[in-house]
């Protein structure tokens, strides 16, 4: 038995997902992810959130909320690398929601990238899972799309993620305040203070 019925899953998604088409296989894919991230909380620390509802909100939520904004300025074939993916977000919902994009999951601590090569697994996914930090990929390895949400030293994470955008590609930060001036806000309940901060990288001369 599902921890949540998939109609609770949409309903709790409404605010952030709208009236927008999503492929039929998201829901149960939600679903499946969700059990298996309460599975693996219980004896590994993935998040700190551990009642299911807010899940939804506050990972699922927001991680689709930041997809949906991302998809328009995209072109395809096109790359996205989740840094610091942690459990996998955003990036991993992000992936369920946009399946033709191409996804990296960057995580170091060996414990959360074993779950997200898991779940990649269990949810039948060609997303890649780079065990290592963003650091140590090689120069040349430029993305379309770099997401970071909740990481170590935002700020420093933000410059070195930065250069892994490849030139007319996008940064996004999902982050607290301050934010600057063009955020968009994350919808409520999910969080007061939380913002999107969407950075397009100029384009060569």
């Amino acid at each position: 038995m599902p921890t949540l019925p998939e109609a609770r899953i949409a309903e709790l998604l409404v605010p952030y997902l709208g009236d927008t088409p999503t492929a039929p296989a998201l829901l149960p894919q939600l679903s499946i992810y969700l059990d298996l991230l309460l599975r693996w909380n219980e004896r590994t620390n993935l998040t700190a959130i551990r009642e299911p509802e807010e899940i939804v909100r506050r990972h699922f939520g927001e991680s689709l909320f930041a997809g949906l904004h991302l998809a328009p300025g995209l072109t395809y074939p096109a790359s996205l690398l989740d840094f610091g993916s942690g459990a996998g977000f955003p990036g991993l919902p992000i992936q369920l929601l946009l399946p033709e994009l191409r996804v990296t999951l960057a995580e170091s601590q060996g414990k959360k990238a074993s779950f997200l090569r898991e779940a990649v697994r269990t949810l039948g996914l060609s997303t890649e899972v780079w065990d290592g930090r963003v650091e140590a990929l090689l120069p040349a390895q430029q993305f379309d799309v770099v997401t970071l949400r909740a990481v170590d030293r935002m700020e420093q994470a933000v410059a070195a993620a930065r250069l892994r955008v490849v030139p007319g590609g996008w940064l996004a930060v999902l982050a607290s305040e301050p934010a600057p001036d063009g955020a968009v806000s994350l919808p409520l309940p999910s969080s007061a203070t939380g913002r999107l901060i969407l950075e397009q990288i100029p384009p060569q001369a």
